[in-house]
């Protein structure tokens, strides 16, 4: 069995504790308007034209996105970083993409992966059903926990999908005890209103247990813009700007209240 990846990451620092090795899994079944992996959200096999320019002279070359992996073959990754996995508290990290969309070889590597002693996590949108997350859950250490909107219609409107299963998953987890890291993409004009803050800082205060040891907040940016111009995907962000260093440090602070460890960024 094999897995479509189309990164991997090594010595990643924002993808959970320690350094890691992150495999970016492709396909999502989100389509969130300020995603900045675009090349993850096909399950297929993708060919881009990159131009290179020396002086005047253009040159262009085929690219390949995405590339397919065994098991085994991740392990062998792991092992020659396994040095600094171990001295750093570190360990491996799926993310995508949405790597439960591939649920029969993600269960596989993370059986796998546990079995030769690495720390597993799994970054989720968390959309999928609950019997796959159930099955993940004694193979991974800890969740890496997307919360993007709470109202359902807007979540819709901004990601393509509904939110209820997503936030039945979250309380499935939440319940479980394992770790679990909530990211929370702070978008200006989308989800950063008094209102909605109010309501997303109630529900986290209402449904934490010991297992949520951290809330990252992650400021909108632009990083993946050149990425849409690569795949010519129209850029539906344009005219968003990223929030300033003071917006963020006060949203820290406002969701200190909740009395878990904030984060600015992964």
């Amino acid at each position: 069995m094999e897995g479509f990846i189309f990164s991997v990451k090594r010595y990643s620092i924002n993808d959970g504790p320690g350094i890691r090795v992150a495999f970016f899994m492709k396909g999502c079944p989100l389509s969130c308007m300020w995603c900045h992996n675009p090349e993850g959200i096909s399950p297929l096999k993708e060919t881009v034209i990159q131009t290179n320019r020396i002086g005047t002279r253009e040159f262009h070359h085929r690219e390949d996105v995405g590339k397919y992996y065994s098991a085994e073959g991740i392990l062998e990754i792991l092992e020659k970083e396994k040095v600094f996995l171990n001295q750093s508290n570190g360990g491996v990290t799926f993310s995508g993409g949405e790597p439960l969309l591939q649920f029969d070889f993600l269960h596989e590597t993370l059986k796998i992966i546990k079995e030769n002693g690495y720390h597993t996590a799994v970054d989720t949108s968390g959309y999928s059903t609950a019997e796959k997350f159930k099955a993940i859950i004694p193979y991974t250490d800890l969740f890496l926990f997307d919360l993007k909107h709470l109202d359902e219609d807007k979540h819709k409107e901004f990601t393509g999908i509904p939110n209820g299963v997503i936030l039945d998953n979250y309380r499935i987890l939440i319940e479980s005890g394992r770790d679990i890291m909530v990211r929370i993409p702070v978008i200006p004009g989308y989800n950063d209103d008094p209102d909605h803050l109010k309501r997303l800082r109630q529900f986290l205060t209402e449904t934490k247990t010991i297992s949520l040891k951290k809330i990252s907040l992650l400021p909108y940016h632009k990083i993946g813009l050149s990425k849409y111009k690569r795949f010519n995907i129209p850029y539906r962000m344009k005219q968003t700007e990223p929030p300033s260093k003071e917006r963020m440090k006060e949203l820290k602070e406002y969701f200190s209240e909740t009395g878990v460890k904030i984060k600015i960024g992964g």
